[in-house]
């Protein structure tokens, strides 16, 4: 009898046995009931993971310990040359009902971070992502200290209505408590996780959870968390909440992808159309694509919602960027109330040096406007010989308004027209010497995508290059001490009847361009009056631009063939000497679209800054439409690749 019940015993715990376990067994061809009972109450579990840093390279040699949250010991690993790592564990299924594990993952000048791991039951295992970010944060950006103090208060009272069941709430207000109140993540994360597993639907428990993943650097298990809260929220509309699509948007905006965090807080504004940090947050990333009108407009809102100190300072940028430099002085002056400014923080005394800086850049443009004689470049009065041979003067500025008329009536209608289009663009880039000799050059190719944005708050092109992946990319050089230039479709917007006042014309006559017979019409920005302005970028520093040209013009259709742009005056003080653009338009038919669209085919811009000259050509061809559908992109945070427009800008090396 005594034998017969041990066999039972035996039985009884083969029963029991996981699967992976019985799968290896059989494999090694090993008799059910000649195992021992130690090794048929075993469970393995393999943990492993990949590390990485923030841009998808992998962490040779980072530190990883796993500490069990069961009785087994914890083990240090190292990650290989692929950033992987790997260990075993094999635990008593009669101890250890479900394994679950935390991960702490350190690298010299990386930030540590921590991950819960919950394997539950099941002994299944997966590749653990873990991502590594830099220390320190970008002080131009949402602080996380922030975004939690912004975002978690707002979800600490949960109930039915959210999809959080009664019986749950306890648990909830538990690791909230251990979270915000205790500041022990390690201990809030196992709570809400059994909270989320019982109440799958309730977006608010998963975007705290998240925000307890952020606080512990776990950047993988965030954005895992929030991606299903914001596709949550766009599918479950009776539930939807603004919090993950502002917590998305913002960790977007970390990642400097300003263009694709836009579309989830203007998403949050659907649902919350006075929700302060969403209007804050939206009006940053506007400010980081140089929309400083809309950026204006929507961080003025922010403030009307009680937006703090750090919304008011935004607004001040954006104040300068709309070239509004009396407003941002007023502005600034609420901000420090009384306080120095050489005694506050880096970005503060930056912001304050913009408006000085507009004040001086204003002021060199008036003083070199009145120095210039005769003799100098002046497109309304002088325009350069070599642009206007051939030229039929005007006898008057009678056609002057109609001309006007009709080239604003045609940028108008482009822009409510355009089509998404991408195309192919090739980049040439030289360095040239004392007598135009090149001295170094080189080549490079992108899709180059144009995109009218839906909810743009003004005349707007969205212009961003991909690599033929379809990746978001730049063009390199910088370091090379070539010069990196942009934003030439909207370049026809000084005729755009929005902008039409804050610049002077003049009808100079016609003149055949490449066999085409065209009106030629001279221009000048007025500074302290212009919104369309240039970007002149060096390193870390920037300089507001103001332009004059020529634009030569279709008589029959009122197209732009032709522009010429460049300072409105040189500033030796900024040592910009010259910056000149030079687009030829070509007429660009696609299928399904009645009439052509005239389009950049070729850009040439010449740089004389600092004793230096550089020259970019760039030239467009196989256009093509394609569709963005912002509501689809929204729904799959993961692909989200809504765009917004540079400023026409030149970017040189130190």
């Amino acid at each position: 009898m005594k034998t017969c019940f041990r066999v039972i015993l035996l039985f009884v715990s083969a029963c029991v046995l996981p699967a992976s376990v019985l799968a290896q067994t059989n494999l090694q061809n090993t008799p059910t009931f000649g195992v021992s009972p130690y090794d048929k109450e075993q469970a393995v579990w393999m943990v492993s993971g990949r590390v990485k840093t923030i841009h998808g390279d992998p962490v040779k040699g980072a530190s990883v310990t796993v500490s069990p949250l069961v009785p087994a010991a914890s083990r240090v690993l190292t990650t290989d040359a692929q950033g992987e790592f790997k260990t075993i564990y094999q635990l008593n299924i009669i101890d250890v009902t479900e394994f679950s594990l935390i991960l702490t993952v350190k690298k010299k000048e990386f930030r540590t971070a921590h991950q819960y791991i919950n394997f539950g039951p099941s002994a299944k295992s997966w590749v653990i992502p873990v991502t590594l970010r830099e220390p320190g944060e970008d002080p131009d950006l949402l602080s996380s200290a922030d975004l939690l103090s912004g975002l978690a208060p707002r979800l600490k009272q949960l109930g039915p209505a959210d999809g959080l069941a009664a019986k749950s709430a306890q648990d909830y207000t538990r690791g909230v408590a251990e979270f915000l109140d205790k500041q022990r993540p390690e201990k809030a994360l196992p709570i809400l996780d059994r909270v989320l597993q019982r109440n799958p639907s309730c977006i608010g428990c998963r975007t705290m959870l998240a925000l307890v993943d952020l606080s512990w650097e776990d950047w993988s298990g965030a954005d895992r968390a929030l991606a299903e809260a914001v596709n949550q929220t766009l599918t479950k509309r009776e539930m939807a909440r603004p919090e993950p699509l502002v917590a998305y948007g913002t960790c977007l905006s970390w990642q400097h992808e300003p263009e694709k965090a836009q579309p989830y807080f203007m998403e949050a504004l659907k649902l919350a159309p006075k929700d302060a940090l969403a209007l804050q947050e939206l009006g940053r990333v506007l400010l980081s694509m140089q929309q400083s009108e809309a950026a204006t407009d929507v961080l003025g809102r922010a403030l009307a919602a009680r937006g703090g100190p750090e919304t008011r300072l935004l607004y001040v940028e954006a104040l300068v960027g709309s070239n509004r430099p009396d407003e941002a002085t007023a502005e600034m002056n609420r901000y420090l109330d009384g306080r120095e400014v050489k005694k506050m923080p880096v970005r503060v005394r930056q912001v304050w040096a913009s408006i000085q800086d507009r004040k001086k850049v204003d002021a060199a443009y008036a003083k070199a406007k009145l120095q210039k004689g005769p003799t100098g470049v002046d497109f309304l009065l002088h325009p350069p010989a070599d642009l206007i041979a051939g030229l039929e003067p005007a006898k008057d500025q009678g056609p002057l308004s109609s001309i006007l008329d009709g080239v604003g009536t045609g940028v108008l209608e482009l822009i409510k027209n355009f089509p998404n289009t991408s195309s192919l663009e090739a980049i040439h880039q030289e360095k040239l010497g004392h007598k135009g000799a090149v001295h170094d050059e080189q080549d490079q190719k992108f899709r180059y995508l144009c995109i009218v944005p839906r909810d743009a708050s003004g005349p707007v092109f969205t212009e961003y290059r991909a690599d033929f992946a379809g990746n978001a990319a730049q063009p390199k050089g910088l370091d090379e001490g070539f010069m990196l230039t942009s934003g030439f479709t909207s370049a026809e917007f000084f005729f755009h009847p929005v902008y039409r006042t804050e610049s002077n014309f003049r009808y100079l006559g016609q003149q055949n361009v490449n066999g085409q017979n065209t009106y030629v019409v001279a221009f000048a920005q007025i500074p302290g009056r212009a919104r369309i302005t240039g970007d002149f970028r060096r390193g870390q520093s920037r300089m507001t631009t103001y332009s004059q040209g020529l634009a030569w013009i279709d008589p029959a259709t009122y197209r732009i063939v032709r522009l010429h742009t460049d300072l409105l005056a040189p500033l030796p003080e900024q040592r910009l000497e010259k910056q000149a653009m030079n687009i030829d338009f070509n007429e660009v038919h696609f299928n399904h679209v009645k009439d052509g669209l005239w389009l950049p085919k070729q850009v040439t811009v010449t740089l004389d800054w600092n004793g230096k000259t550089l020259r970019n050509m760039h030239a467009y061809s196989d256009f093509k439409i394609f569709n963005v559908d912002a509501t689809e992109k929204i729904g799959k945070p993961k692909n989200a690749a809504e765009s917004s427009p540079p400023p026409k800008e030149s970017t040189v090396s130190p």
